[in-house]
């Protein structure tokens, strides 16, 4: 009887590690970005952020989920949140579309998309700092 316990017990706590997986348990990506809660993290990183749509641009301002315009010395950043990843060609056209003549030839440099967020640089960004506004992409 001992053993059928022991087979029962370990069954049981496989089926709970199974589920446990399954389930998707600890942080998930969401699969979405969206303006407020990414710019809540870039002000953390030391960014000035304001998602205020008279402040932003005409693309940003008027997408889904939210823009913002985040900023270092140096170097700023438009962020614009469509509904799905599918709006995100759409926002690239759209950020060609009404990029200044300066920046239309490399726009292609300074341009990234990741799921449904499309972020525009001023200037070719440091992969440090890609890669910190990457990480603060948040639903």
């Amino acid at each position: 009887m001992a053993r059928y316990s022991r087979r029962a017990m370990r069954r049981v706590l496989l089926l709970v590690a199974l589920a446990l997986l399954i389930g998707g348990c600890g942080d998930t990506e969401p699969s979405v970005y969206k303006a407020e809660p990414t710019a809540n993290c870039l002000r953390k990183d030391g960014y000035r952020v304001t998602t205020d749509p008279a402040k932003l641009g005409v693309v940003e301002a008027n997408t889904a989920n939210g823009g913002l315009l985040a900023s270092k010395p140096g170097n700023a950043l438009r962020i614009a949140f469509g509904a799905s990843s599918d709006d995100a060609i759409g926002i690239e056209r759209a950020f060609r579309r009404f990029a200044p003549k300066k920046l239309r030839p490399h726009i292609s440099d300074v341009m990234r998309t990741q799921k449904n967020a499309v972020l525009l640089w001023t200037v070719t960004p440091p992969l440090e700092e890609m890669n910190t506004v990457f990480a603060c992409l948040k639903g």
